[in-house]
């Protein structure tokens, strides 16, 4: 009898689902009984490194590099004395929201006003740098890092995107440029000095994704270790990358992402093992590490955001863009093995640009230095 009752109710359901696509046949395309195909699962279109495109990156940072509230200071109080609004602690990098989003949102300004001289905010932009990273707001930055409780502060993210902004601000041809680069000097100095004696000292790398990923951190330091001419700075990374990663095989790519990642900790170990290895040693690790990277048809889901007002969870936009990144960066540097990633990267960003303009402040103060930078290194050959 139980046999019979589980045929009866398949039939049903047959039935029903027959009817259901005879319903979906007949409806017209106009009719919500049809489905859209999502986005990934049509073939992305690049997105273009325009003109356009970087107008609308530009006013992202720009209007946030003076706006002082919300703020998230994550400071550790020494003293009643250092209760201060973040303008008076940090004259140069108290907008978007916290120090490190205003410092990458200087680098986004400095890095489209080098790749497109014509923006039509050019004037409005560099005013801006030149007020906020004048010398004396300089100068105050150095010193609230030298004090006693301050010396962790933005280790190492922050840190990571001050010598970033110094090593655009560097290839940066125009007098403008040299006049900011001889501002930023104490606090260039200082970062890199701080990261000099850090590294050292961190036995074992934090492989997360969020602000503390080391390899993130190698990676944006070791790139201006090269554009600079640091070798010592270059050597000591090098040699803390193999020390942390060259051992290390099957990253859990499908742990990831965790719900606040902004970072994939198997994919930024890709990206700082690629700079320091050489072409048939990092092949080698990566046969070990992400073999399924070279699979033609690789596939990767991007995150998905369910509430853009969670500063926490819009994370997961910048995901895809740090993801997009790495996928465009391996391709460029090794097409022949790589070349395939670049559409995993497409899909990753036309998932979350669209999501740049009229954002919550919870997204739009940074995420458009992370889509500037994927963007970035999709022109890249």
């Amino acid at each position: 009898m139980r046999k019979f009752t589980f045929v009866v109710i398949g039939l049903l359901l047959l039935s029903c689902k027959n009817e259901e696509n005879r319903s979906q046949e007949i409806s017209g395309p106009n009719e919500e009984a049809v489905e859209t195909p999502s986005l990934l699962s049509v073939e992305a279109e690049p997105i273009k490194f325009t003109l356009e495109q970087a107008n609308i990156l530009a006013n992202l940072p720009l209007e946030c590099l003076t706006i002082q509230y919300p703020n998230k200071l994550n400071q550790t109080l020494g003293s009643v004395e250092e209760v201060k609004e973040p303008i008076e602690l940090h004259p140069a990098f108290y907008g978007c929201f916290d120090w490190h989003s205003s410092v990458h949102g200087h680098w986004a300004l400095v890095n489209l006003l080098r790749n497109f001289p014509d923006l039509e905010r050019e004037e409005e932009i560099r005013e801006a740098l030149r007020n906020s990273l004048a010398a004396e707001n300089i100068a105050a930055e150095a010193a609230y890092f030298q004090k006693e409780h301050n010396t962790s502060f933005e280790r190492t993210y922050g840190w990571a995107w001050l010598l970033k902004l110094a090593e655009e601000i560097h290839l940066w041809e125009d007098p403008l440029a040299r006049e900011l680069e001889g501002n930023l000097q104490p606090l260039t100095t200082l970062i890199e000095t701080q990261f000099k004696e850090f590294l050292p000292k961190l036995l074992y790398p934090i492989r997360v994704g969020e602000h503390t990923n080391t390899a993130f951190a190698l990676s944006f330091a070791f790139d201006y270790s090269v554009a600079l001419e640091k070798p010592e700075f270059r050597e000591l990374i090098e040699k803390r990358a193999r020390s942390f990663y060259v051992n290390d095989d099957n990253c859990p790519l499908e742990w990831e992402p965790s719900g606040f990642d902004f970072l994939s900790p198997c994919f930024s170990e890709i990206d700082i093992m690629r700079r320091i290895l050489s072409k048939n040693a990092f092949s080698m690790w990566m046969e070990d590490f992400m073999p399924q990277l070279k699979n033609k048809v690789f596939t990767l889901e991007a995150g998905e955001v369910s509430d853009r007002t969670d500063g926490k969870l819009v994370h997961l936009d910048g995901l895809n863009f740090s993801r997009a990144s790495v996928m465009f960066g391996l391709a460029s540097q090794y097409p022949q093995d790589y070349a395939h990633l670049k559409k995993v990267a497409q899909e990753h960003m036309q998932h979350s640009y669209p999501n740049l303009v009229g954002d919550t402040y919870e997204g739009g103060h940074w995420l458009g230095t992370f889509a500037l930078y994927a963007l970035q290194a999709s022109t890249k050959k």
